[in-house]
């Protein structure tokens, strides 16, 4: 498969996935670009992301953070979920704030994989790191049809 192949599979995986990602489009996400294992998402902190100490909720970082970390993971067109996460938070955001999410492959092996994603404001700033395990279970992430 050459790497304009890769690219355009990746594509339509991210196209099919967020058309089913009911959750990231409620949020207001936007795939910027994704391409074999990266994504880059973005989502604007709204008044109803901001928790009693004036910052966005630690949960709305860390879903954004999750959806890049499902793009890339999923660029293969072998369905992934994650097997575990963790996420160091750094510096507050605050409602208008700009999020961008870069998520980068570290490994990939035949089940399993390593995932960083960086989250950073409109000003460059990182807001979050986040590391997420991946599992390839079976199916694809393009299908036509119901699943089972």
């Amino acid at each position: 498969m050459t790497d304009a192949d890769k690219q355009k599979l990746a594509e339509a995986c991210a196209e099919a996935m967020f058309a089913r990602d009911r959750a990231s489009q409620k949020l207001g996400m936007n795939i910027v670009s994704v391409a074999p294992g990266k994504a880059v998402l973005t989502m604007t902190v709204t008044g109803d992301m901001v928790q009693g100490h004036g910052s966005c909720h630690g949960g709305y970082l860390f879903t954004l953070a999750d959806s890049a970390f499902a793009f890339s993971c999923n660029s293969y067109d072998k369905a992934t979920v994650a097997s575990g996460c963790s996420i160091d938070y750094m510096y507050g955001a605050k409602e208008g704030d700009v999020l961008t999410a870069v998520a980068q492959e570290q490994s990939r092996g035949k089940r399993t994989g390593i995932y960083d994603i960086t989250l950073t404001n409109q000003d460059g700033r990182t807001v979050a790191l986040f590391r997420g395990r991946s599992y390839q279970v079976s199916g694809t992430v393009i299908y036509s049809g119901e699943e089972s």
